[in-house]
């Protein structure tokens, strides 16, 4: 149980970054790519799938651990 205790704010810390990171991948990838270089391009694309994984997986183990904390599971 303290395992999940101390894992569930740094799941909830991962989530919010992993969520800003996938949005400003996304504007860079998108809204600014007349701006950018195309190798810069290329990294905001690779950014994009990086965050996303990350985005999924950081919320898996947060409905984990919750789950296993007996919380509500949203």
């Amino acid at each position: 149980m303290k395992l999940y205790r101390r894992t569930l704010p740094f799941a909830n810390q991962c989530l919010i970054l992993s969520l800003i990171g996938f949005m400003l991948a996304i504007l860079a990838s998108y809204a600014f790519d007349h701006h950018l270089s195309l190798s810069t391009q290329i990294a905001a694309h690779i950014s994009t799938i990086v965050f996303a994984t990350l985005l999924k997986v950081s919320y898996v183990v947060r409905c984990f651990c919750q789950y296993n904390l007996g919380l509500e599971v949203r």
